[in-house]
């Protein structure tokens, strides 16, 4: 009797020392699995990283140009208004010495 429940004792321990590998070999694996998701969860947030910043990049390059051209774009029409403003002047000055001219005639006769 005695090795019978020796003998079954033997195989319960032999049973569950086979249960517990394959669970600690199931949580190994898990756990491997696991990590080679996180690196690969990484490497996805590094490279959405990378390409939000090059769009950030394009979008600063673009709104730079548009400043530059803006501003290339006022001293053109500052240049066009001092043009303008000069003519007009001119033209007024000129009009002016008319109009005494024309004064100065009517004085004298």
């Amino acid at each position: 009797m005695k090795k019978v429940i020796l003998g079954l004792l033997t195989i319960l321990a032999l049973s569950m020392s086979f249960s517990c590998r394959d669970t600690v070999d199931k949580a190994k694996s898990a756990t491997e699995e696991a990590g080679a998701a996180l690196e690969e969860a990484g490497e996805g947030a590094i490279d959405a990283a990378k390409e939000v910043s090059e769009n950030a990049m394009e979008a600063a390059e673009g709104a730079a140009e548009s400043v530059k051209e803006a501003g290339e774009n006022t001293i053109d029409a500052a240049k066009k208004a001092g043009d303008d403003v000069k003519k007009a002047a001119n033209d007024a000055a000129d009009a002016a010495a008319k109009k005494a001219n024309e004064i100065e005639k009517a004085v004298k006769n």
